[in-house]
């Protein structure tokens, strides 16, 4: 018996169904070349019906392919570049002494915005520039390392909140993601997923870069999609990620223009220049040399009048006054000033370092022929510049992280000729960070004032953009990049993806700016809550009301009044650009009207409950595989654990075991966490068993075995019993060698809250940067083999 098949073409556009949209179709449905775009309401688009003839052999069948997914005719490709812990006086750009030639150019060919606002803070604002949603509507109220249980501060962007990426992905867009990710929660940092959270889970087609919030640039903890790498290795002194990113963005267009010539595509541009550490190459050090002797005080002043002779600044505008708590240049001793310069220098030369790589992909977009067609959105900083270099900077960022706070200048003098180099992880005074956020107050982490919110931002697109060279004057948000670019590319923020109903995108389009007769227009943005780490703001209409801060985010730690005790300031931005003149006093029912819609946002926004514990949440457990265990037990050689995932000392009594056999002549590591910064490792060294303590480079604690052990299967045991309750404390050791006791010692303090997180827990191998520098040189794998390795932790005494 014969069956018939019979599937006719459809008639033209019918497949998708309707939302509204017209979709457009270009070349003979059911062709290989023929592509549509989609109505987007709904991601990914359903498969359509088959469109041709079956029958029951080739003969009478006629093949029919889907057509190929497009956004609609004329969509720009997208650029979206941010570099990070800039605030608005660092570029050249926006009035700063810093030359920024790449941004001057795009601002030539674009617009320059002066009250475009992140939230204060690394992941935070990452998340909401990616999802068009508040920080803590997608989970990031704070950073992931600080993460709490609660809706608002999980660090969990949900399947509701679809990023840019997968929106456009979806729409026909080639997705890519180059530099910082910080967006996937710090406890998923691991080789056994998910994988959801990463960047190929969240729309990215390539990722090429680093999943937290800093990694130094000469041995970065870096990821290739979901598989660290080490592409370093054999370019010692001639690498810097810097540098490697550009290359890799500049092969990756490349690529796509051979492979797929006039295809969209969307680049994610994140660089880690200029978060701690500060990393350039020495010949863009040099360029700085004596270009601070002025210092930070002279400097700001030579940034306010920049700023006004640019026009990106009012004309009224007051330059906030000088912190008591901050010291004036001319009190500073000579030691003082000599060390301080140099950690401008060398910030400034990361800064300057990171706009000319930048500037060599935007190039490549140019020799492309791309560049008439390319939106490129330029943010200069996720949030003002960084305060964690405390009073008088540090030549290693970990020590301030964990409370360390006053470095003698003497000891950081040691390191004046390597700063910035692999021999430092360095970070600036914290004055410096201040004046660099001219004219506003406060640095980084203060979402209350625009010292810490306010970064400048050029948007360029030859095509789209005719006001050449305009300045835009309306009040934006990071929220507002998602529905720009989905206005610039004609593309529909969906309604589902994957089956799951999105939340409406909070942020509003800013290309009604682009339009020249619009450069005066009011801005759409009505409305804007900011919130971190308790410090709280709200804009309406003009109109802004702040907490004020209990004292500067530089005082790591220190005891705070509760949230709900902070005083209030109010400021009518019309008249006082910069937050100088507070109206609190004089306007208490403004105030409290201001107030009472701050509370409503927050309600809105998953913002409750407040809290201000800073770097003391990092200690709080998080989910991961191995959440509550106290027992880890690993065979073999194991590297690239992530810490979320590996057994955490800090706080606690602890005991490690390793049975090995060992060959004759026995060396390397045989287990560690951490490297040359800060942590702890157990090894052999010609032979003799060490257990090693690096605090964070300031003291090195060691235990060592008198006699090399002998060919053969041994049990080495480092028992150790911390001094607490609480922070920091020191504690006792003792190293055992089948069963004997070869070693005794105390250590005087430890890590208190972040070990360091560009590292991992390697077994049997060490593999980014040594634990101690003077016992060995990396690569020093253990030669014998690891029968078993356990780790026993005790209770936390935190």
């Amino acid at each position: 018996m014969k069956v018939a098949f019979a599937f006719t073409a459809l008639t033209a556009f019918t497949f998708w169904g309707s939302s509204g949209q017209a979709q457009e179709v270009n070349g003979e449905l059911g062709s290989p070349s023929a592509t549509t775009t989609i109505p987007g309401n709904q991601l990914p688009a359903p498969t359509p019906p088959f469109g041709g003839v079956i029958k029951e052999t080739l003969e009478g069948s006629k093949t029919w392919w889907a057509p190929r997914i497009t956004p609609p005719k004329g969509a720009p490709n997208v650029l979206l570049i941010m570099t990070d812990d800039q605030g608005y006086g660092v570029s050249g750009t926006f009035g700063g002494v810093i030359p920024t030639p790449t941004l001057d150019s795009l601002a030539a060919t674009g617009l320059r915005y002066t009250q475009f606002n992140s939230t204060a803070l690394c992941s935070p604002s990452r998340a909401a520039l990616i999802t068009g949603r508040n920080h803590h509507s997608g989970g990031f109220g704070v950073i992931t390392e600080l993460s709490t249980g609660f809706p608002g501060y999980d660090s969990i962007i949900g399947p509701e909140d679809a990023t840019i990426g997968r929106i456009l992905k979806d729409n026909g867009y080639a997705t890519s993601w180059f530099g910082k990710n910080h967006n996937t929660p710090d406890f998923q940092y691991t080789v056994a997923g998910p994988f959801d959270q990463w960047p190929s889970g969240m729309g990215f087609d390539y990722f090429y870069g680093f999943m937290g919030g800093e990694t130094d640039q000469w041995t970065p903890y870096l990821f290739e999609n979901n598989r660290q790498i080490f592409p370093w290795v054999g370019k010692e002194g001639k690498y810097n990620l810097t540098t490697e990113m550009a290359d890799k963005a500049i092969d990756y267009l490349q690529g796509m223009k051979a492979a797929a010539p006039g295809s969209p595509w969307f680049l994610y541009y994140a660089p880690g220049g200029t978060h701690s550490p500060h990393n350039p190459t020495q010949p863009w050090i040099d360029k700085f040399k004596g270009k601070f002797d002025m210092g930070w005080n002279a400097m700001r002043e030579q940034i306010f009048a920049n700023q006004k002779k640019l026009g990106v600044i009012p004309a009224n505008t007051e330059l906030t006054a000088w912190p008591d708590d901050l010291p004036k240049w001319d009190s500073l001793s000579a030691d003082q000033k000599k060390l301080y310069a140099r950690q401008a220098e060398v910030f400034a030369a990361y800064a300057a370092y990171t706009d000319d790589e930048i500037g060599r992909v935007i190039k490549q977009v140019a020799d492309n022929g791309e560049l008439d067609n390319t939106l490129i959105i330029y943010i200069v900083g996720d949030n003002g510049t960084s305060p964690e270099g405390t009073l008088s900077g540090t030549p290693n960022q970990w020590t301030s992280y964990n409370g360390i706070l006053d470095i003698p200048v003497e000891e950081q003098l040691k390191y004046y000729d390597v700063w910035g180099s692999e021999k430092t992880y360095p970070h600036m005074a914290v004055a410096w960070s201040w004046a660099f956020d001219t004219p506003f107050k406060f640095t980084k982490q203060i979402a209350s004032h625009f010292g810490g919110t306010r970064q400048g931002m050029v948007m360029s697109w030859p095509n789209g953009i005719k006001d050449a060279g305009g300045v835009r004057n309306q009040f934006h948000h990071f929220i507002d990049i998602v529905p720009t670019i989905l206005e610039a590319t004609g593309v529909k923020a969906p309604e589902m993806v994957d089956g799951v109903k999105q939340k409406a995108t909070e942020g509003v389009s800013m290309a009604y700016t682009f339009d020249k007769a619009n450069a005066d227009a009011p801005s759409t943005r009505k409305t804007q809550y900011f919130e971190m780490i308790a410090n709280r703001g709200i804009y309406h209409e003009g109109w802004y009301a702040n907490t004020t801060p209990p004292h500067g985010p530089w005082v790591l730690n220190a005891p705070l009044p509760s949230p709900t005790d902070y005083k209030w300031e109010l400021y009518d931005l019309s008249k006082d650009f910069s937050q100088a003149n507070d109206l609190a006093a004089a306007m208490p029912d403004k105030l409290k009207e201001m107030r009472a819609l701050w509370d409503a946002e927050a309600v809105k926004y998953n913002v409750l409950p407040l809290d201000n514990r800073s770097f003391a949440r990092a200690v709080a457990p998080r989910p991961s595989a191995t959440a509550g265990r106290t027992e880890f037990t690993y065979t073999g050689v194991n590297s690239g654990i992530a810490l979320a995932n590996a057994p955490s000392i800090i706080g606690k009594s602890y005991t490690i075991t390793a049975d090995i056999d060992v060959p004759e002549a026995g060396d390397g590591v045989i287990a560690t966490i951490g490297g040359r910064w800060g942590g702890w490792g157990l090894y052999l060294l010609k032979g003799k068993p060490v257990f090693n303590y690096n605090m964070l480079t300031l003291a090195q604690y060691q235990w060592v075995g008198q006699d090399a052990l002998t060919r053969g299967k041994h049990t080495i045991v480092f028992d150790y019993t911390y001094a607490g309750p609480g922070l920091a404390k020191g504690g006792s050791g003792e190293l055992k060698v089948d069963g004997k006791v070869v070693a005794q010692g105390k250590q005087e303090n430890s890590i208190s809250f972040l070990q360091v997180s560009d590292e991992t827990f390697d077994i049997g191998d060490d593999t980014r940067t040594e634990i101690n520098g003077k016992d060995y040189q990396l690569p020093f794998p253990f030669t014998g083999t690891i029968d078993k390795l356990t780790v026993n932790l005790g209770p936390s005494q935190l």
